[in-house]
């Protein structure tokens, strides 16, 4: 779901409105949607990691030793989390691991989605 968000341009014929739309996340609860897992695939979940923004929780989907997906369970509001969540992701199909960087503004959220992330792999999830 989007929102609209009523912007003012300054221009040099003066102040021009705008409307930028905005990503709304799908659950007012602070969890992401998820989505169904491939078939054939396994979902394993991650422990609950509480952060200073709020709770981190992640599902990976697997696809033989494969990491297909991870899909976010809970996640703070905000955001800066909403804009790190899809380049953490990418981040973790591309390495297939843990390794990933934090995301700038959005560090307590990358630690907590890290943590998260590892009690999957080393078989805590």
């Amino acid at each position: 779901m989007r929102r609209a968000v009523p912007v003012l341009l300054l221009t040099v014929a003066g102040l021009v409105p705008l409307w930028r739309f905005e990503a709304r996340p799908a659950s007012t609860s602070g969890t992401a949607a998820v989505a169904e897992a491939p078939a054939g695939a396994r979902t394993v979940d991650g422990e609950l990691i509480s952060t200073s923004e709020g709770d981190v929780q992640v599902r990976v989907v697997y696809s033989g030793d494969e990491i297909v997906a991870v899909q976010m369970l809970k996640q703070p509001d905000s955001g800066p989390t909403r804009r790190a969540v899809p380049i953490l992701q990418e981040e973790t199909l591309r390495a297939q691991s843990a390794d990933v960087d934090t995301v700038s503004g959005a560090t307590a959220t990358s630690e907590g989605y890290i943590a998260s992330l590892q009690s999957v792999l080393d078989g805590r999830g």
